[in-house]
């Protein structure tokens, strides 16, 4: 992803709020430039506008090579629980009165979101009296602004080893998301990390901490490392873990058009799971569409007879065909499943192009309305319980520019969603043509 390189932020207002936030981190050590620029980190870094690619980031302000170290935070500028409650004597007392209270797929995917929104409530009635107690403003005491805080905690919580609920780093939270590109389920790379890291303890060390960042001691601070090299003007993003989209649309928000770590789940018979012992989180297909090594060797055992699984299941467990036979019986299976799965959905894969297409197009329209009626008449089985038509024509109390505001959220969301859709009918295609591919050739044979 490449930026302008340039200082620009989407308002005078949002610029302003970066500068007051980077003078803060200048006076608790974070380092930050003043040659550069009002918006500059360190010596080689720049808070930038990337529109298309996560919006604010860090950009390259000079060439950066792999494992350069990018931005170095105190420990004593990490906001921790110790450094929040040595501040608060109020809040200190009223967390020892709650000592219970924690630190913090089509079907698997509704479950994942009724899971989330179930937990966040019971969180927030069992955080309630603790707030009242700590005498919070009303509009701070309702469950959206909960919401809003436990999402923004979640979102930037960097793990530090001496407090289990992370900390927040400041100015560290300006890097965007690259997701890691190794597949961690493919002997392949098994046998290449093997390979490249046959070394001493010491260099393996120096590897894992030349990429992305952690805390390190023996400086007292958290510090970022360039997992690449980067040109000027060429956005810097971290990893902050091995997430699937449906992980980083919880957690963070977002979607990776081209997640390497993608999982899609299928439906399995019982009698596959107990054949089996590897775990469920483990039987699923690539983004690519290939099937996952777990996967293919449970249905490669469920696809022997019974009486022949004792004296051949090594050759299943070990990621061997056991037959040709046994394999196109398994590709068969893997192909119908799939191909049911997409006949089962609503939507087809074209209809979600159409129907992101036409998210898209929203911003030609001068007025919402007309965008929304349009939407609605093409695609009216999608506004649900017309959420976004009782917000686009306004509720009783709202005013122009607040029926706006909500509206284009319920949209934003909306999008995300058909997005995951499409991606997950994606891949279930994808595998569908992978199955069909081994077939014929094992076929030909």
């Amino acid at each position: 992803m490449v930026g302008n390189g340039k200082m620009n932020p989407s308002s005078e207002a949002e610029e302003e709020g970066v500068k007051s936030l980077l003078k803060w981190a200048a006076k608790y050590g974070i380092e930050v430039s003043e040659s550069c620029s009002s918006l500059g980190l360190g010596h080689c870094l720049g808070v930038s506008c990337f529109p298309g690619a996560g919006g604010r980031g860090v950009a390259a302000l000079r060439p950066i090579s792999k494992g350069e170290l990018l931005l170095k935070v105190p420990k004593s500028a990490l906001i921790t629980t110790d450094f929040l409650l040595s501040r608060d004597e109020t809040l200190s007392l009223a967390l020892k009165a709650h000592p219970s209270l924690s630190s913090t797929k089509v079907d698997y995917a509704i479950w994942a979101a009724q899971k989330a929104v179930t937990k966040a409530k019971y969180e927030w009635e069992q955080a309630f009296t603790l707030m009242k107690e700590l005498k919070l403003k009303p509009p701070l005491l309702t469950f959206r602004a909960w919401i809003w805080a436990t999402g923004t905690i979640s979102s930037r919580t960097l793990h530090i080893p001496w407090d289990e609920a992370g900390c927040l780093c400041p100015v560290g939270d300006f890097f965007n998301y690259a997701a890691p590109t190794e597949d961690p389920d493919s002997f392949e790379n098994v046998e290449n990390w093997q390979n490249e890291h046959a070394k001493d303890d010491l260099d393996i060390h120096h590897s894992q901490r030349l990429t992305d960042g952690g805390y390190e001691e023996d400086v007292a601070a958290y510090c970022f490392y360039a997992k690449k090299n980067y040109n000027v003007g060429e956005q810097v993003l971290l990893s902050y873990g091995t997430y699937t989209n449906l992980e980083l649309l919880e957690y963070y928000g977002f979607l990776l058009e081209d997640n390497p770590n993608e999982k899609v789940f299928i439906p399995l018979d019982l009698d596959m799971h107990s054949l089996s012992c590897w775990p469920k989180e483990s039987l699923y297909i690539h983004q690519n569409g290939r099937p996952s090594f777990a996967l293919m060797c449970a249905l490669r055992l469920w696809a022997t007879p019974p009486r022949q699984r004792k004296s051949i299941g090594h050759l299943a467990y070990s990621g061997c065909p056991i037959s040709k036979g046994n394999e196109i019986y398994v590709m068969k299976w893997i192909g119908k499943k799939c191909d049911a799965l997409l006949k089962e959905m609503p939507t087809s894969v074209e209809e979600d192009k159409s129907l992101v297409h036409l998210i898209d197009k929203m911003v030609e329209y001068e007025n919402l309305r007309e965008w929304v009626k349009e939407a609605s008449a093409v695609f009216g089985g999608e506004f649900g319980d017309n959420n976004i038509l009782k917000a686009a024509y306004g509720v009783e109390g709202d005013n122009e520019l607040t029926s706006l505001v909500r509206t284009k959220m319920l949209i934003d969301r909306w999008k995300l969603a058909v997005q995951w859709r499409l991606m997950y009918k994606t891949v279930v295609a994808r595998c569908i043509s992978y199955c069909t591919d081994i077939i014929n050739s094992l076929s030909t044979q």
